[in-house]
This record gives C-alpha cells, sequence and structure tokens, in this order.
C-alpha cells in the first residue's frame, strides 16, 4: 500500500476516531506527513505477511503528554536516538518500523520511517487508543515491554533494560515527569514472523479506509449515512449538557489519570446518555444502563464537522455525535480482553459490545 499527500485527510481522520477520545492531536504529525509528500512522493506501507520472518521490526510512537508535544516540538532525532539506543542495547539492527498504537498521533509515526531509511508495517500494538504502556499487545500476549528505550527532546537518552510491565509503566511515567513531558519511544526489535501472534494487523490501511468512507460521508450525514461509512453505530445525537472532571484511582500511592464523565440528551427522544473517560471514552450509558464499553472504539464527532472531540477539549453546549466502533479482534479473545475490559480501568461493568 502507497500512501500520498492525497490519502493524508483520510488518514488523520482514521487515527483520530481510532484514538476513542485519546491519543493526542493528530494535526501536528499530519501537517509534517503532509509536507514530506508535498512533492508528488509516496511512502509505502506492507503487510505483515509480505515481510520476511526474520525481518526486524521495531515498534515506535510518542509516550507522555501528547499536548506537549504540540507545545514543544521535536528537534529531529528523538526517534533516531530511541531507535539507535534500542538497537546498540539488543544487538539487533532494525530492518522495519511499526507504531506502538494506531490510534491519535501515533498513528502517523511514517514520517520516521522515512527519515531513518526503514520500511513502514501494516501494523501496531494496541488497535485503538490505550493510556498504559502495560496495555500494550506484547505486555497481554506475555512478550513483554522491556527492554524499552526513551528519548526526550532535551537529549536524554534511557533504557530501561528489564522489569516487568507494570514496573516499565512506572519507569516511563517517572522519567517523563522529569523531562520535557513527552519523549520518543522504541521497543526492542521483532521478528515479522512472531508479529501475528503479539500485535495487531492491518490497523494503518484500516485506519485509511476508516477515513475515506467517513469523509465520503461528508458534514452532519444522516444517521445512517454515518452508521455505513463507521461499519458501527451512532448511540446518540444532542447537546452536551455537563462535564464533569476529577482524579481517577492511580497505583501505588500515585495519583492516576484525569478522571471524568459526559451527560448529553439524545435529540431523538430526550433520552440521558453519559460517557464515562479517562484518557478514552469508556463507558457509554443510556439513561443508567450500560450500552457500550472499551474495548470497542467510543468516539464523540462535532456534529456539523464529523471531526472527533478529544476527552480533554470536550465542552458543555457542544452539539454531537456519540459513535461506537468495533474492537480490533485481538481484543475480543478471551485471553486478551481482561487487558481492556472496563475493569481494567476501575470501572465497575462488564464489557458491553456490538450486537
Amino acid at each position: 500500500m502507497r500512501i500520498t499527500a492525497g490519502d493524508v485527510a483520510a488518514l488523520e481522520r482514521g487515527v483520530a476516531l481510532l484514538g476513542s477520545g485519546g491519543g493526542g492531536d493528530t494535526v501536528t504529525a499530519a501537517v509534517l506527513l503532509r509536507r514530506l509528500l508535498s512533492d508528488g512522493g509516496a511512502l509505502e506501507v506492507s503487510p505483515v505477511a509480505e515481510l520476511a520472518p526474520a525481518a526486524r521490526v521495531v515498534p515506535v510512537g510518542v509516550v507522555g503528554a501528547t499536548a506537549a508535544f504540540t507545545e514543544k516540538l521535536p528537534g529531529g532525532d528523538e526517534f533516531a536516538a530511541a531507535v539507535a539506543a534500542v538497537e546498540r542495547w539488543t544487538g539487533a539492527r532494525a530492518d522495519a518500523l511499526m507504531s506502538i498504537e494506531i490510534g491519535g498521533l501515533n498513528g502517523l509515526p511514517l514520517v520516521v520511517a522515512d527519515q531513518l531509511g526503514l520500511g513502514y508495517v501494516d501494523a501496531d500494538l494496541s488497535g485503538r487508543g490505550l493510556p498504559r504502556l502495560d496495555q500494550f499487545s506484547v505486555a497481554a500476549t506475555g512478550r513483554g515491554i522491556a527492554p524499552a528505550a526513551l528519548a526526550e527532546p532535551g537529549g536524554q537518552v534511557v533504557v530501561l533494560a528489564a522489569g516487568s510491565d507494570a514496573v516499565i509503566e512506572r519507569g516511563t511515567r517517572a522519567f517523563l515527569a522529569g523531562s520535557g513531558g513527552w519523549a520518543a519511544f522504541a521497543l526492542a526489535p521483532i521478528p515479522a514472523g512472531e508479529l501475528a501472534g503479539c500485535a495487531v494487523p492491518g490497523t494503518t490501511s484500516g485506519a485509511l479506509a476508516l477515513g475515506r468512507r467517513v469523509l465520503a460521508a461528508g458534514e452532519s450525514p444522516a444517521r445512517a449515512a454515518l452508521e455505513a461509512a463507521l461499519d458501527g453505530s451512532v448511540l446518540g445525537r444532542g447537546r452536551v449538557l455537563e462535564v464533569a472532571r476529577h482524579v481517577g484511582p492511580g497505583q501505588h500511592g500515585s495519583p492516576g489519570f484525569g478522571r471524568g464523565s459526559v451527560t448529553l440528551a439524545d435529540h431523538r427522544d430526550g433520552a440521558l446518555l453519559r460517557l464515562e473517560m479517562e484518557n478514552e471514552y469508556l463507558l457509554a450509558l443510556r439513561d443508567g444502563a450500560p450500552v457500550a464499553s472499551t474495548p470497542d472504539v467510543l468516539s464523540v464527532l462535532d456534529h456539523c464537522t464529523g471531526v472527533p472531540v478529544p476527552c480533554d477539549a470536550i465542552r458543555a453546549g457542544v452539539e454531537v455525535d456519540v459513535v461506537r466502533l468495533a474492537a480490533a479482534p485481538f481484543w475480543t479473545d478471551p485471553r486478551w480482553l481482561p487487558v481492556v475490559r472496563p475493569r481494567a480501568y476501575g470501572i465497575d461493568s462488564d464489557p458491553v459490545g456490538l450486537p
């Protein structure tokens, strides 16, 4: 598959939807990608099945406060430094890159592959937006995160050489708190022949196809047209009545991510739809009854423009569409579902999936 400048708008919309309200602002990454392709060039994205089994694939992405990424732009060397560090530590050179997370900002790291002269693989470790490193597919399947390398804009580079997934998650957050707020992140190379068992395939091509369908539906599409474009469902359409925010439960004595809820009145029948959110939208309740939840992707769209509204930007008074997209098949596997079900976020609810 070839990505050209004409594909960037659709790819950006697709990854923003899959961010489920999180994953960071995609605008800056889309600008960088569009500029790279502005001279008529194209970037190749290879399916996992087309790679040699021994090809080494390094997952990369941005971790930390993605809002800080737009305020403190990369100098250009962060990803190269992170990849080089993990190559030195493992003694294995990268043949290609893949994203750690298709949802949001991290769905668009093709610029990094071009910068480093490496291939790019149509897969990721999340299949949607996820807040924690210990929720990645490599963690869920027991492969583990360590070793991992981080490079922040000030020039610091650190390798987290060993430890449980929870330890790597905590170590990463500690490093970010003492640095610039975000860092380029790279995991150890994964042989392509092993990706089928520990990654979510087809996510870049899937995000591009999703974005194309949604953009083709136009602004303020009819309910049926929007559901067809999403291959999902519209849970409600209406004006946001209230947004409440608070600090969520933490671990090991540390405060958790910001939590909140969004309440709107459905224009169709006046029912109250409430969304529980952390970094992503996690659970939808209609008149108090759960109707949708993670691992399905819940997204809130501006009713007029169709642009996804992030959790940190949702405000009272906005007219929105609340939509649901089916989870990647990886997360419906009973072995991996506990990692992303509502109780993994401290929400006392069973998963509520697509009918």
